[in-house]
């Protein structure tokens, strides 16, 4: 079976890490996979929510397979490994339709910047993140040093990075680094939920606001609010406002 899965039903898309063996731990024929599975994302117009998750009830993501990439030498890690999960990392985060990180166990280094290319995420309540990297004489280097500090701020990202320590969950939603906490059992539900809400707004003013939030260009922003104004969904919104029902967003 596939180390990574892709399930498409209607306007959501899963992506699930499926090595629960090596507890999910990214290798070069994983982020080959990724790349492709994000590629098909982009082509399908009607997916409104992407959702990535890990298989197993322990680990999100362990990082990356340290055994894959410590037979590399220093031009093979400069040519290959680092700009290809930087690739993947920044598509992931680029990508039209938010993607929800669903994080059910611990997510460590690579596993860690992999959730941190999303654009949301929750845990579970047992689950624990770290950037331990530098236990093992090297550092981030699939984004980490820049996303981490935007999201939780600099004085805690170092406290992560240059200590290498776990935080646990409740650590994380003090911090930003989630946005919501559930028991194990109940966080698919919870993801899909979420899913859900955002799928029922209009597709390409969610994606607007996605990239707006991304750029943070105010100028942008008044063009963005524009076009999306203009769409035959921001027709829809107004009218079935004044109606007084559920609008029918079409993604136009």
């Amino acid at each position: 079976m596939s180390k990574v899965l892709l399930e498409i039903s209607g306007h959501l898309a899963r992506i699930t890490l499926n090595r629960p063996e090596k507890h999910n731990a990214i290798d070069p024929s994983m982020l080959e996979i990724l790349e492709q599975y994000l590629a098909e994302v982009e082509s399908h117009n009607e997916i409104r929510v992407v959702t990535l998750s890990g298989t197993g009830d322990k680990a999100f993501c362990a990082g990356a397979d340290i055994k894959a990439w410590a037979a590399l030498d220093a031009l093979g890690m400069w040519a290959e490994w680092i700009p290809r999960g930087q690739r993947v990392m920044n598509r992931l985060k680029n990508l039209r339709p938010p993607v929800i990180a669903l994080l059910n166990g611990y997510a460590f280094g690579g596993g860690l910047e992999l959730a941190l290319a999303c654009d949301l995420r929750i845990a579970a309540d047992t689950a624990s993140f770290a950037m331990p990297e530098v236990k093992i004489a090297t550092i981030p280097g699939w984004g980490g040093t820049v996303r981490l500090p935007n999201i939780i701020g600099v004085a805690r990202a170092k406290t992560m990075i240059l200590t290498g320590a776990p935080i646990d969950a409740q650590t994380a939603l003090a911090w930003g680094l989630i946005t919501e906490m559930h028991p194990p059992d109940q966080l698919a539900h919870a993801g899909h939920k979420l899913a859900e809400i955002i799928s029922g707004n209009a597709p390409v003013a969610v994606q607007l606001a996605k990239q707006m939030l991304n750029t943070n260009c105010a100028p942008l922003e008044s063009i963005a609010g524009s076009l999306s104004a203009y769409t035959a969904d921001g027709q829809e919104g107004i009218d079935s406002f004044i109606e007084h029902r559920q609008p029918r967003y079409k993604g136009q």
